[in-house]
């Protein structure tokens, strides 16, 4: 089923298009984070973090672990750092092409 294989990369990528969560996702490669931690780092709501860090979860990227009464939040996968550096690489060699694209808009968050 090719169309159900390429609806997966999709959502695989739309889980990177939010802002925060590429944020959070960056600022949990550079070691293990609790909530807490990912709540000053974001500058937003403790929910809103939640509802993020939850959907990082959920598609792969994050693993967390209960320590006590918190959560702790890691990469799962290594290669997550690779996808993240050569995303940065490819923005940063398209930055003109991109910022003047009007088909996909820019970000509300």
């Amino acid at each position: 089923m090719p169309c159900a294989h390429l609806d997966t990369v999709a959502k695989f990528f739309r889980a990177l298009a939010d802002p925060t969560r590429l944020k959070l996702l960056e600022y949990i490669l550079g070691g293990e984070r609790t909530s807490a931690d990912c709540v000053a780092h974001a500058g937003i709501s403790q929910p809103r973090v939640s509802v993020h860090l939850s959907c990082l979860v959920d598609c792969g990227y994050v693993t967390a672990r209960r320590d006590g009464r918190r959560l702790r939040y890691s990469v799962g996968d290594p290669r997550v750092a690779d996808l993240i550096v050569l995303a940065r690489s490819l923005a940063a060699d398209n930055a003109s092409a991109l910022t003047c694209c009007t088909r996909i808009p820019d970000s509300q968050d």
